[in-house]
């Protein structure tokens, strides 16, 4: 079976059924999830701040924070990093999502167990299934850039290191086929939506913008609210950072 020693541990069908949901699932979310992230982030959660968000799907599209996004400046490497090996176990952030989302036993590139060969991946945003882990990318549910521009160049460089590496959380990070991952890019729900699971994919951004106290333009809230309104109007339960 896959080797799982990091404590993050979850499956894709996990995912989709705490996307939303103040339910078993996303209550264990939060609680598990909060001391990991904010350890990793650096930071310290106010004691008048609510580190738990509960609200309908509808409710949570609507109460994104609105402004325009400044993108000046982007650098991704030198402003988030790369993939880090937080548990120091040899296996990086790459690795350690696809050992959480793998449905069948691994096989790894060397003895040492730091980077995996095969298993079965579905990626979730197109249904399709890979057998090779050279096949699918690691895809920011949020895409970098999109962070920068809604807020993150205000951050520590702490913060922006532990949003590219968010094991925390689920919804952050998806193994994703590459070409649907090439196809999406930079580019947010108002110009990009996934062939598959849509609703799911709307309230998996919501929470991720929620959890990082990320900001939306106007073009992308009101695409955020038309697409809402079309899918249950399920809860989203989230952990902020």
């Amino acid at each position: 079976m896959p080797t799982r020693r990091f404590k993050h541990v979850r499956s894709r069908a996990a995912s989709l059924a705490a996307f939303v949901g103040p339910g078993a699932w996303g209550k264990s979310l939060a609680a598990s999830g909060l001391a990991a992230g904010l350890l990793l982030a650096g930071l310290a959660v106010p004691s008048e701040a609510a580190p738990y968000y509960s609200a309908p799907l509808r409710t949570a599209a609507r109460s994104l924070p609105v402004a325009a996004e400044n993108n000046a400046g982007y650098d991704r490497t030198r402003y988030f990093g790369s993939w880090l090996d937080t548990n120091r176990d040899c296996q990086n952030t790459r690795a350690e999502v696809l050992l959480q989302e793998t449905k069948a036993p691994v096989t790894f590139t060397t003895a040492r167990k730091c980077t995996l060969r095969t298993g079965r991946w579905v990626s979730v945003w197109d249904n399709r299934t890979h057998y090779s882990a050279s096949a699918v990318e690691i895809d920011h549910t949020v895409p970098v850039h999109e962070a920068w521009g809604s807020g993150a160049r205000y951050w520590s460089q702490a913060r922006r290191v532990a949003f590219y590496n968010d094991l925390s959380d689920s919804r952050s990070l998806n193994a994703l086929t590459a070409a649907l991952n090439s196809a999406k890019q930079a580019r947010g729900p108002e110009s990009w939506m996934p062939p598959a699971n849509s609703c799911a994919y709307i309230g998996q951004w919501i929470a991720v913008k929620i959890r990082w106290g990320l900001r939306v333009d106007s073009v992308e809230k009101a695409a955020l609210i038309r697409y809402a309104d079309r899918c249950p109007n399920v809860t989203v339960g989230v952990t902020r950072v």
